[in-house]
Formats: C-alpha cells, sequence, structure tokens
C-alpha cells in the first residue's frame, strides 16, 4: 500500500490520469441550497427508472426533511432509490435517516459507518466519503460541494442569518454517466460493507459464480479516465470533465488538473476555498503564475468554522502575500465554496477543497468546464463575493511566531496523513 501511494511522487504527473473532456453537455451554474434544492427535487419528482444520490451531510432539518420525503415518495411509485451517506458527516442524522426509511423502498448505505467505539481503530476510516453527487434517470447530474443542509444552518454553529457560499453544478450529456458510474461503484462499496457475507453466500449459491463476480465487480470499479489528449477544439459545446479522487487510479487526478490549469495561466486565476494548505507542487505553480504576471487571487473563510483550519490557512499567507499572491477573507457568511476560475476560460466546482484531506484523503468529486460562457458566470460570482469580502495586506504571524505557527500546522498535517496511510511528499 504504502508504495502505491508514492507512486505519483516517483513518477511525477505524468502517472497521474487527466481529465477526460467531452463535448455536448450542458451545464447551470447553481448558487447555494436556494438553487441547488429546487433543480434536483424537480429532477427527481420527474425521475422515471432510478435516483442515485451520494452526500457528504444528510441533515434531518428542513432540506433535509424534504428531500428525503420526495425519495420516499418517487421510490413508492417504484422507481430504484439508492442513497449513500457519509458514516461521520451524517453521523448525527443516521438514527433519523434509518427510523424514516425503514420498510421504505429506499436502499439506504452508509459509507464507513463509525456506530462502534472500535470502527475508529480499522483502517482507513479517515478517509471519507466527501462527494456531493445526485443523478437522476442517468440524464440529469449534479455535482458540487452542497451537502443536504439549509443554507442558514451550520452543524457547529446553529442557525445563521445569511446563507453560506457555496454552489453547485447541474448538468444534462454524455457527462452525466461516468457521474452515474462513481455514485454505482461507491454505493456498492458501502452497501457491501454491510452485507458482505450475504453477498459471498448469494456467490456460492449461484449457478454462474464467475459472471456473478465479474458484474459485482464492475459495479465496484469507478469510472477509468483516459488519457486525456483530445482536442478541445474538436468537441462540440459544452466541454466538460468529470474528475475524481479515489484510493486507486486516480488519487492525484484533481490537484493535477488544478496545477495543470495555475501552470499555463495567461491572465488571472481565481480560486476560492473554505480550507487551504496546498502541498509543494500546488504552491509552487502559483508562486510561479504570480511571479510572471498572472493575477492570482484567493478568497478564503473570514468568517472560521473550525480554527485549525483557518491556523493552517494563516501560515501560509506570508509565503504568498510575499510572491505577489492576493489573498481575502469572506466576511458575510461562513465560506463552503470549493470553486476555481483560470483566464476566464477554463473552471471548476466541486466537493474538494485544497487541502491534504480533500487532495490526499477523501474520495472527491469535480466538474471542470472547458467553456468561456460559464467561466464567465464563475467569475461574476467570484467578484461579487470579492466585493464583499477583506483583502489581507500582511500575514499577522511574521517572526518567531510566524515560524512557530508555520512548524506546529507541519507537524499536525504530517501526523494527520501518516495515521490516515498516506505517504510520501506533500
Amino acid at each position: 500500500m504504502a508504495e502505491a501511494e508514492n507512486l505519483p511522487h516517483l513518477l511525477s504527473w505524468h502517472s497521474v490520469p487527466r481529465p477526460d473532456y467531452v463535448g455536448g453537455n450542458e451545464v447551470r451554474l447553481l448558487r447555494g441550497g436556494d438553487e441547488l434544492f429546487p433543480a434536483q427535487a424537480a429532477a427527481i419528482a420527474a425521475a422515471h427508472h432510478e435516483v442515485w444520490l451520494g452526500t457528504y451531510i444528510f441533515h434531518h432539518d428542513s432540506a433535509g426533511q424534504a428531500l428525503l420525503a420526495q425519495l420516499k415518495a418517487v421510490a413508492a411509485r417504484g422507481v430504484r432509490v439508492r442513497v449513500v451517506v457519509d458514516g461521520f458527516g451524517s453521523k448525527a442524522s443516521l438514527p433519523w435517516l434509518q427510523r424514516e426509511l425503514a420498510g421504505s423502498h429506499v436502499a439506504l448505505a452508509i459509507f464507513r459507518p463509525i456506530d462502534r467505539w472500535w470502527r475508529w481503530f480499522q483502517p482507513g476510516q479517515l478517509r471519507r466519503l466527501h462527494q456531493k453527487l445526485c443523478v437522476v434517470d442517468g440524464e440529469v447530474g449534479f455535482v458540487g460541494g452542497i451537502n443536504i443542509i439549509d443554507d442558514r444552518m451550520d452543524l457547529n454553529h446553529g442557525a445563521t442569518e445569511l446563507p453560506r457560499l457555496d454552489y453547485a453544478v447541474g448538468l444534462r450529456g454524455p457527462l452525466v454517466q461516468p457521474m452515474e458510474q462513481a455514485l454505482r461503484a461507491v454505493w456498492t462499496r458501502a452497501w457491501l460493507g454491510r452485507d458482505f457475507g450475504e453477498e459471498l453466500l448469494a456467490l456460492v449459491r449461484s449457478p454462474m459464480p464467475v459472471a456473478r463476480l465479474r458484474r459485482l465487480v464492475n459495479r465496484l470499479r469507478m469510472p477509468r479516465l483516459r488519457r486525456g489528449e483530445q482536442t478541445l477544439q474538436d468537441l462540440p459545446p459544452v466541454c466538460a470533465a468529470f474528475v475524481l479522487r479515489d484510493n486507486l487510479r486516480q488519487r492525484r487526478t484533481i490537484e493535477r488538473a488544478y496545477v495543470e490549469a495555475i501552470r499555463a495561466a495567461n491572465e488571472s486565476v481565481d480560486l476560492i476555498t473554505p480550507y487551504f494548505y496546498p502541498g509543494h507542487a500546488f504552491r509552487r505553480a502559483l508562486r510561479d503564475a504570480a511571479r510572471r504576471g498572472v493575477r492570482v487571487r484567493l478568497l478564503l473563510q473570514g468568517k472560521v468554522d473550525y480554527r485549525i483550519a483557518a491556523m493552517a490557512a494563516h501560515a501560509l499567507y506570508a509565503e504568498l502575500l510575499g510572491q505577489g499572491v492576493q489573498v481575502f477573507e469572506y466576511l458575510p457568511a461562513f465560506l463552503h465554496a470549493k470553486v476555481g476560475v483560470v483566464d476566464e476560460h477554463w473552471a471548476t466546482v466541486g466537493s474538494s477543497n485544497i487541502d491534504p484531506l480533500s487532495l490526499l484523503l477523501n474520495l472527491e468529486a469535480n466538474v471542470i468546464v472547458a467553456d468561456a460562457d460559464f467561466a464567465r458566470s464563475v467569475a461574476q460570482e467570484f467578484e461579487a463575493a470579492l466585493a464583499v469580502s477583506r483583502q489581507v495586506a500582511a500575514a499577522d504571524d511574521t517572526g518567531l511566531r510566524g515560524v512557530l505557527r508555520r512548524g506546529l500546522v507541519a507537524w499536525v498535517a504530517y501526523v494527520y496523513l501518516r495515521v490516515a496511510g498516506s505517504t510520501g511528499r506533500y
């Protein structure tokens, strides 16, 4: 396992899959649950065959209750409904979910549950399902950073006056197929974790066990990215790619997509993320872009939800500001968006933060759109958020205090990654 973890470091980016762009998609940027939930509800209400949904948090507030009621309703009329939630992110809501779905036709799978104290010591428990995906009838898909929880509710801080800043993308077209395949794979993995004995028994009893095993393996397999050698100009609009971070073939695909886009930037790089502590390659790409005259702007949390995450980002301020990177902090509400736009022709929206948990450990999913109109819409959202943000003029932790803070953050990150089973240089 350690050798596999270290492989991308040994063979450089050339060993990491590139985004696989396909054309002919319809894409729509959705701001917050206020726009995502109605669009998702309309798609689910019109479902004929099946609904797949995967999320980190499925909360038992009004947003979660409304979605769950709709899932149960379409399942009752014969639509196949499969839901997978993370065992840690949705821990507080699991008793409610299980109680509400008991006797229904909705199949709930829990990814790495922690309902027993000893589960914390199982391998891989720090690697969570952080994706937020929904696919209806293989035709309509949603991907982004928005959990199933009201925009004005925070699990740690309670109700808030203003909604958190967050985004998702609604999709139609060929890109929906790999999204569904990814959801099927993670749902099946979580489901087998619960009923693996029954599946093995069915295999033994099956008259064609080899064929059944092959079907099972296909269900477990994440969509495999190709070499990414397409010429985007030859693809019909809208060109987009679905990118994953898993713990098999695509360990650093999202990170590579970001880094290569930043390295190719000519005019601007604008990134929004609540949790920011990138590795050496990512930071070097940002610094190099700023040095060659590219305007590089980061929009990070101003209203802090996790103190250790804010400390990690602040530890990098002096380094980044000293190289010409502009840093802003979003003030009106909590920030949860994971968005990037480069030169107003490349944009990404998804679940992946720019920190070790997202780039090295968790299961993540982003969509990358190579389209000027979509990128401009993302850029407009960035400018609107920037207008109500505070620019960081100088780091507040220079001198000995800064050295101690950076050392502490680096040590905590190192220990966490080693405990989680990640090896190699970050």
